[in-house]
């Protein structure tokens, strides 16, 4: 990523405690909440490589290409379990296929913009940049109210409590921002 190394260590440190976090939401008695996690862990991770300072250290090109193929397959999955149980995966949609478009704007020669590699159609980049601010905004404002949730039992285990899996989606969500502004 283009910009100040401290900064790109905390995006790589804030995904990669994210994804770690995903992953502990895996243990959730709640079969659906066990996949929305595991691919949210997938984001996480994913985001976390992406966000390694170029100035520090540059990934091989190879990487930039697996990552694009392994998020076309999760755009893939997330279009298929849109088109099979609604819109509640449309976000995951969203997401993976932000994440192909920095992979590839990013495995672009040097030279042609910024980051590792080039940079992304300005269109593109700012209508997922709009669409990732109204997203954190909005699970910004669904974790505002601070009283118990109705439906959550005490004693609950961490992948089952809805306000952290808020906080999990919005801490990715405000790194997707950084990283849109960055391409």
């Amino acid at each position: 990523m283009h910009g100040p190394v401290s900064s790109g260590w905390l995006l790589v440190a804030l995904c990669a405690a994210t994804g770690a976090y995903c992953l502990l939401r895996m243990r959730s008695r709640v079969v659906e909440q066990r996949r929305a996690a595991g691919g949210e862990a997938l984001m996480g991770f994913g985001m976390a490589v992406m966000a390694v300072p170029a100035a520090v250290f540059t990934l091989p090109g190879w990487v930039w290409t697996a990552l694009a193929v392994v998020f076309g397959g999760a755009g893939l999955h997330a279009l298929w379990a849109a088109a099979r149980t609604g819109a509640g995966h449309l976000h995951h949609l969203i997401g993976a296929g932000a994440m192909v478009y920095m992979a590839v704007a990013m495995a672009a020669p040097a030279g042609h913009g910024h980051g590792h590699g080039g940079s992304g159609t300005p269109l593109l980049t700012g209508t997922l940049l709009l669409y990732f601010v109204a997203y954190v905004l909005v699970t910004g404002v669904r974790l505002v109210p601070v009283a118990t949730m109705p439906g959550v039992a005490e004693g609950a285990g961490w992948g089952d409590r809805p306000e952290l899996a808020r906080a999990c989606r919005l801490s990715m969500g405000i790194a997707m921002v950084a990283m849109l502004l960055a391409v």
